[in-house]
């Protein structure tokens, strides 16, 4: 089943987050810091949904978003960090 990332962003915080049923089962929480910053602070995927990549679908999505933005980020969350810290290719985000 093809997930639909969605995404909302309010002044100082907002979310990437996956709906079922009215349900969030899956989100990437931010803070932000300043207008050209924030910090990637949770991630939690419903148990039934392990092992999908939906985790990695969250943070693609908050990576183009960041860049088409011009904004930077601070991964303070482990799966986000640790997600960094596998993939060159979207390290150009970081602070």
């Amino acid at each position: 089943m093809e997930q639909i990332i969605e995404h909302e962003d309010e002044a100082s915080k907002g979310a990437f987050f996956v709906l079922m049923d009215g349900q969030r089962v899956a989100e990437m929480t931010y803070n932000r810091t300043n207008p050209s910053l924030i910090i990637i602070d949770h991630t939690e995927v419903d148990p039934f949904l392990s092992g999908q990549g939906v985790g990695r679908k969250l943070l693609g999505a908050l990576v183009s978003w960041v860049r088409s933005a011009g904004i930077k980020v601070d991964p303070i969350c482990p799966f986000a960090e640790a997600q960094f810290e596998k993939d060159n290719s979207i390290r150009d985000v970081l602070v």
